[in-house]
């Protein structure tokens, strides 16, 4: 099977991993996971503060507790995104409120944004945390929706999970808002098998959310809990993993923007839309390359591309299903026109592996072609 989405390892791992069984340092602590952070910190710069997390999802909740949301708090989160994005706003017994994508970046809408904060402040209920995603890689419009969070003074936590290594106006997200979150999923860019990491602003933030994702454990000789903690801390092994994987980062960048032309390529002139970056502010790792297949103009759907894929055993797969259709939240309140529900509708993920070899390109393209 081509696959969607695969992470390419190196020989630059097994040096880090090896390293932590001579020390002997295989749980939460050691070299490797100090190691990793600074890199990440050195990385991305902005003199950004990183912890390192089991999950991405573990990221958010952590930041979501550091922007002090409890029950009944309200948190804005984008629609148009992965069910971790939102999920941990219920861990706090938070209610999420959904807002749609603009048709540029399929990112949060500013427009509706503040529309839903002007709202919910002239009802008496200021949201305490706006969650903006980077879908599939491309940035969000980070200068409109930070104007904003700075207007009503509403935190940004930004979803960089799928966006490692992109940029907006030059500057890497995950470092705009008052918290970033990277995940480093088998699927992502770069991998630790599984893990994230939270961007913090500075060292006494990073502090809280180690302590917090190490079981809240007190300074005391003995074992003493005087706060809710959580298992979220990121293994010393996985994080070796990521000390070989980062050194490639703007190799494997480079080999999924190259995919994504390959498409743009294959798609030229057969009116098919393939996701592009909206101007030059914008720099995608391009994660996933995404196309649009309007049945009415192509005269098939996505679906049939899918299905014409599958059985070639080559995976593809739908885009996200806003979170304002999940069953889980039917209740919730929602911002929005119905952009979101189109591109899922419309919307089809191909395969974009950083190890996505040019046999694997002559085959799809073969695929594709005949398709067509």
């Amino acid at each position: 099977m081509i696959k969607l989405s695969e992470s390419r390892l190196s020989d630059k791992e097994l040096s880090f991993i090896k390293k932590a069984f001579d020390k002997d340092e295989v749980s939460i602590y050691g070299e490797n996971i100090k190691g990793f952070e600074k890199d990440i910190e050195n990385l991305i710069g902005n003199n950004s503060h990183v912890a390192c997390t089991n999950s991405g999802t573990s990221a958010i909740h952590l930041a979501l507790i550091l922007c002090d949301v409890g029950y009944g708090d309200e948190v804005i989160c984008q629609s148009f995104t992965f069910f971790a994005s939102a999920v941990p706003i219920l861990y706090q017994g938070a209610k999420p409120i959904f807002i749609d994508s603009e048709e540029d970046t399929w990112n949060m809408s500013p427009g509706y944004l503040e529309e839903a904060i002007k709202y919910r402040v002239s009802r008496g209920k200021k949201p305490k945390a706006i969650i903006v995603v980077h879908l599939y890689g491309m940035p969000a419009k980070m200068d409109e929706l930070i104007r904003i969070s700075r207007e009503y003074d509403v935190p940004i936590i930004e979803d960089a999970a799928e966006a490692f290594g992109s940029k907006y106006k030059g500057e890497y997200c995950g470092t705009f808002g008052a918290y970033g979150i990277f995940s480093f999923n088998g699927n992502k860019i770069i991998t630790t098998s599984g893990g994230g990491a939270l961007v913090c602003k500075n060292i006494i933030q990073k502090e809280k959310a180690t302590f917090y994702s190490s079981q809240s454990r007190d300074q005391l000789p003995h074992y003493q809990h005087s706060s809710i903690g959580y298992n979220y801390r990121m293994s010393n092994i996985l994080a070796g993993i990521g000390r070989g994987q980062i050194q490639s980062l703007s190799k494997y960048i480079q080999a999924r923007r190259a995919n994504n032309e390959f498409y743009q390529k294959l798609f030229q002139s057969t009116g098919v839309e393939v996701f592009v970056e909206y101007n030059k502010d914008f720099s995608s790792n391009y994660w996933l390359t995404c196309i649009l297949v309007n049945e009415e103009r192509n005269g098939f759907t996505r679906n049939d591309l899918r299905v014409a894929l599958e059985k070639e055993n080559i995976e593809s797969r739908i885009l996200w299903n806003p979170m304002h259709l999940q069953p889980i939240f039917k209740n919730c309140t929602y911002y929005g026109s119905d952009i979101a529900e189109k591109l899922f509708s419309i919307g089809l993920c191909l395969p974009s592996s950083s190890i996505l070899s040019n046999l694997d390109k002559e085959r799809i393209s073969k695929v594709i072609r005949r398709f067509l």
